[in-house]
């Protein structure tokens, strides 16, 4: 299951990557990305354990259903689950690859 709000996608796995070392930390109103051009903000609103990497790769826990807000979009209802975290990313000729701001 996908959830996409702006340039923020959750999709839920079954299980953290097998080479995924890194332990999960307790947050609350954790923000998940914050606009680099409006100054709003992505937030999982609650209490979630999230997983980061140094990679930067990261995942999040929700041991309820939990509401994703955000500024400019509609809140999405997420249920619980475990989640990787996407930043939508756009191909541009004259720099390559880069992450798409919102």
């Amino acid at each position: 299951m996908l959830y996409r709000q702006g340039d923020v996608m959750l999709r839920r796995v079954d299980a953290l990557p097998g080479d995924f070392t890194a332990k999960g930390i307790t947050k609350t109103n954790l923000m998940v990305a914050e606009g680099e051009v409006t100054g709003h903000s992505h937030v999982l609103e609650g209490e979630v354990l999230e997983f980061m990497d140094e990679l930067e790769r990261r995942f999040v826990e929700l041991s309820a259903e939990t509401p994703l807000t955000h500024q400019e979009h509609s809140t999405i209802a997420v249920p619980a689950g475990l989640y990787e975290i996407v930043r939508q990313r756009e191909y541009q000729p004259e720099v390559g690859e880069v992450r798409v701001l919102d």
